[in-house]
């Protein structure tokens, strides 16, 4: 598949020891990728033009058009001359589901419910991850996270983008994926996973960003219990992670952090009161 750079070395004017000079720095690049299926765009995303693989089978998982990377026939990214339109085949029985059910939407980087058609959408029943054994303990919290701290490569060469990786006990992070958007960092991270034959009641998501409602709707959806974030949630996303049965685990800080649903899943001692 066609390769993208994903980064440009700007000139900048830069104020350093009280003083204004010529310098330059690295930036992410920033790209409109559709998502297309036979041929129709279901979707627009400002995106990082990287892991078109994992991208578009964690978005064809996460909005539920496929349940398993070998429904999809192919993927082929097809630049032009304003983005990337990432034309994806799905096997005909997924082909003839997703046009009975077509909508579209497009999403910027803040954002991963622009253009739903209801708020019946945007609130749509998150499913139920109860049913997952995983437990994790106190310190694999933290190793999770401090493990995803050091496979950032476009954040420290940038400073700009957002991380997911999919941390298994035992193993680690099997995988990484950053993006300009947190969103599609998750999806790639999803397709990743997904495409490594990991489940995803097998582990847990860790993120960069804020958890917002969709980033635990995504979580659900691949069947993980447990999301951790180096960022604070909002109280919907707390809501719909209770609803769900997940364990939301927020403000990663060193060895310390604050689990806002179902502290059952965190092995430990006491819990002390740190309000």
């Amino acid at each position: 598949m066609t390769q993208f750079k994903l980064t440009q070395k700007v000139t900048e004017t830069a104020r350093r020891n009280g003083k204004l000079g010529a310098g330059s720095r690295v930036v992410p690049e920033e790209t409109p990728i559709a998502l297309s299926y036979g041929g129709s765009t279901h979707a627009v995303m400002m995106a990082t033009p990287g892991d078109f693989e994992d991208f578009a089978v964690g978005f064809s998982l996460t909005e539920g058009i496929i349940v398993d990377p070998a429904q999809i026939e192919s993927i082929e990214a097809v630049p032009d001359e304003k983005g990337i339109d990432l034309q994806i085949i799905l096997k005909d029985e997924q082909n003839e589901a997703l046009v009975a059910r077509r909508r579209h939407m497009a999403g910027p980087v803040g954002c991963g419910l622009c253009g739903i058609e209801s708020i019946e959408q945007a609130v749509r029943k998150t499913p139920s991850v109860t049913a997952s054994p995983l437990r994790l303990s106190e310190e694999q919290i933290v190793e999770a996270v401090a493990l995803l701290n050091g496979q950032q490569p476009l954040h420290f060469e940038t400073r700009a983008v957002h991380g997911a990786g999919f941390y298994v006990p035992g193993k680690g992070l099997i995988a990484v994926r950053e993006d300009v958007g947190r969103h599609n960092a998750l999806d790639k991270l999803v397709g990743a996973a997904a495409r490594a034959g990991y489940p995803g009641a097998s582990g847990a998501v860790v993120i960069t960003s804020r958890v917002s409602v969709e980033m635990v709707q995504k979580t659900a959806i691949i069947g993980s219990p447990v999301i951790i974030a180096i960022s604070a949630p909002t109280a919907l996303a707390i809501r719909t992670a209770e609803e769900a049965g997940m364990t939301l685990i927020a403000l990663v800080r060193g060895a310390d952090f604050e689990i806002f649903t179902h502290s059952d899943r965190v092995q430990s001692g006491a819990i002390a009161d740190v309000a």
